[in-house]
């Protein structure tokens, strides 16, 4: 993106100043786009049109509700919540564009302003919501929405629309209303803070290495990207490796020096921990004490008890309960796995205790020696281009939808590939971007956002810019991007996010939002068909054969699926226990972060050789969209292996199955009771059976 930095005063000035036209000129957010199916002009943008964009558009936002809430007719469900649904149109646009250059694409200059505009969208929301004017037309016809003939998106929106409002501090007196606004406002920038802070962590920390000796046990490929990035970061002749996934994870599964493998693990699992300028705990504590004050005035004991009531969780007893089901199979698998694993330390003539900085490492022995499978050996098989492609056809068979990579379109970055996004009748759907390689600007991790989102707007059927961003391993030199079997996961599990957004019918934008731990099905239950062997003769080719991954590979492969299932369950299952004894804690603010994780780990009895996946201090789940909902990912995935079943009882791709899939849960969207819809999808109650069943543990 072409970026000029001019001083955001100006930008200010400019903007409040009189000069309009030349701002509503120069300003691409003040102008209709032209850009190839409306995406944002990412070319056009700079750093200094967002703060402008902001204020015109939280202004306008702001005139849209007051005439609504002042209307002089009788409330009705049109004029109030129809009309509330499409305010905040340019506000829409600039933070379409703006989160998504936050996520995928920031800078310094980018992070001031989001930190500006933070509590000026904090300050809005809190006008909305605690509007009384507004608020009473919205409890007017939610008291008689048993008499109005709304259908059923219609009443769930009014519904959730009329608790957002209570929620929110509509029914607060005004001394609580002034204390909710001060909590919001505080709570925009503290949660950005935490996430900018992470991003620093990991930028910051550079392993260069200058003995090749040190280099021992690493694929040559590994090597040559270690190289690659230290020549880039001018320290030719060194190598260089980082706590970003793509270059921590390699080295972890294979480097022969513990003592360097020791160092890089602890880097990465002591950021945001280490008493300095990006310290998180007091952050976070502060955080979760303004999040417990927040619940409490609005009538709830924590924090998990407000955020799960509207979730199909509904309360912290459920999670739990779920999380105790899980936790004890789990660890036993993984106790069983450290033996293995200690047994091949001893194998090397070593005597040293397991450590969790040697567990990936034993395990790919274990793994290479126990079923003869070598993740580089598999890696040249998933060429990401070739993964991308089987990712498309698995969509194919199921919805008969098409992606057809396009030029022209505008992106924020170079890499961003596009594509238009057909339905099985040739009509569009919308408008797909790819971004999947880890950059200075990108947060870690890999995520599925809405650029615009559809809708239906004055009749017209709005179609959705749908963005899917990974963190996988580049290209080095010549050799094209080999990818690991758990970045194939991850680049199937988001475009099944993409497609519940790409498919998308619903009429509000308010039935956009789907509850967190239902939001997951459409992703996981994607990751099911990717070693499918007639989806693997697909998309797994070797990247310089062209041959298909032979079918003795792909039985080793199916074998060791399950090896280290123990360990991956465990260090998230500690994670999910992590987030709910946070938010189920009646006075976080006074705990110590450092002891409090390690009660919270000794109480569920975690074992030392693992780690929990995330740490306090850089978990940047729960201090954005799932705090009291990490857990939402296993929820999910008992309803995706139920789910499956379901294809499991017919074909791979049974048509009817796959048409009524798409028709009550990825169309719907947000626009239903999460448990109605998926019952109607499926007939029956999900059990934790299925789930047992596949991991191989019933």
């Amino acid at each position: 993106m072409n970026r000029k930095h001019l001083l955001l005063v100006v930008c200010v000035l400019v903007a409040v100043s009189g000069c309009g036209d030349k701002a509503s000129v120069e300003n691409p957010f003040f102008a209709e786009w032209t850009t190839p199916f409306g995406v944002p002009p990412f070319d056009q943008i700079q750093e200094e049109h967002f703060l402008p964009a902001f204020q015109r558009a939280i202004a306008d936002e702001r005139a849209e509700v007051e005439a609504i809430a002042k209307n002089p007719e009788p409330p009705t469900f049109e004029n109030t919540l129809v009309a509330l649904d499409a305010t905040g149109e340019l506000m829409n646009k600039v933070s379409g564009a703006f989160y998504t250059l936050t996520g995928a694409e920031t800078n310094k200059e980018i992070q001031a302003i989001a930190k500006e505009v933070a509590p000026m969208r904090s300050n809005l929301r809190d006008d909305i919501l605690m509007n009384p004017q507004l608020f009473e037309r919205i409890k007017a016809i939610y008291e008689q929405r048993e008499e109005l003939e709304l259908d059923e998106e219609q009443l769930w929106l009014l519904k959730n629309t009329y608790l957002d409002f209570v929620n929110g501090g509509a029914e607060l007196a005004d001394v609580d209303k002034q204390r909710m606004r001060e909590i919001n406002t505080r709570l925009s920038t503290l949660g950005l803070q935490f996430s900018d802070n992470v991003l620093a962590e990991t930028n910051g920390y550079q392993l260069f290495i200058e003995d090749a000796a040190d280099l021992a046990g690493l694929p040559p490929t590994v090597i040559a990207g270690a190289a690659e990035a230290a020549a880039k970061a001018g320290q030719e002749g060194k190598w260089l490796f980082t706590t970003h996934r793509p270059s921590i994870y390699p080295f972890l599964d294979y480097a022969d020096n513990r003592e360097l493998r020791e160092k890089l693990f602890k880097a990465y699992i002591m950021r945001g921990d280490n008493d300095d300028e990006y310290d998180n705990k007091a952050i976070l504590t502060e955080i979760l004490a303004l999040r417990s004050e927040k619940a409490k005035l609005l009538g709830y004991d924590t924090h998990a008890d407000r955020i799960l009531e509207r979730r199909m969780a509904k309360n912290p007893g459920a999670v739990y309960e779920l999380l105790e089901d899980l936790w004890h199979p789990s660890l036993g698998v993984a106790r069983e796995e450290v033996e293995a694993l200690q047994a091949a330390i001893e194998a090397d003539g070593f005597d040293f205790k397991l450590e969790p900085w040697d567990w990936r490492y034993y395990a790919e022995k274990v793994r290479r020696a126990r079923y003869d499978v070598d993740e580089q050996e598999v890696r040249q098989y998933f060429k990401i281009d070739n993964v991308i492609d089987g990712a498309f056809y698995v969509a194919n068979q199921l919805y008969g939808i098409e992606f057809t990579e396009i030029e022209g379109i505008p992106t924020y970055h170079p890499e961003v590939r596009t594509y238009e996004v057909t339905d099985v009748d040739g009509s569009h759907l919308g408008i797909f971007l790819a971004d999947y390689y880890p950059r200075p600007g990108k947060r870690g991790g890999a995520w599925s956002r809405s650029i615009r989102s559809q809708w239906v707007k004055d009749g017209k059927d709005v179609r959705p810019v749908v963005l899917n961003v990974g963190n996988f391993a580049r290209p080095v030199g010549d050799a094209p991007a080999l990818i690991s079997l758990d970045q194939v996961h991850t680049l199937f599990h988001e475009l099944g996010h993409g497609l519940q957004a790409l498919l998308s019918k619903v009429n509000y934008r308010g039935s956009g939002g789907v509850t967190r731990d239902f939001v997951e099905l459409p992703s996981q239950i994607m990751e099911n068909w990717l070693l499918e062997p007639e989806v693997l003769k697909v998309y797994a080719k070797h990247y310089e054969t062209g041959e298909v991954i032979p079918d003795e590979l792909v039985a080793k492969i199916q074998a060791a699926e399950q090896f280290i299932k123990g360990f991956a369950s465990v260090e998230y299952l500690a994670a999910c226990y992590l987030d709910m004894d946070w938010h189920t804690l009646e006075d976080p603010g006074t705990a110590d972060v450092n002891e409090f994780e390690k009660a919270s780990m000794d109480a569920i009895g975690l074992i030392p050789e693992i780690v929990v996946r995330y740490r306090s201090t850089y978990f940047t789940h729960i201090t954005g969209g799932y705090s009291a909902g990490y857990y939402s990912y296993v929820w999910s995935e008992v309803l995706d292996a139920d789910a499956f079943e379901a294809f499991q009882e017919t074909s791979l791709f049974d048509q009817a199955t796959a048409a009524a899939f798409r028709t009550n849960i990825l169309e719907r969207r947000g626009s239903g009771d999460p448990e109605v819809l998926y019952l109607r999808f499926r007939g029956q109650e999900p059990t934790v059976e299925a789930l047992l069943k596949r991991r191989g543990w019933k």
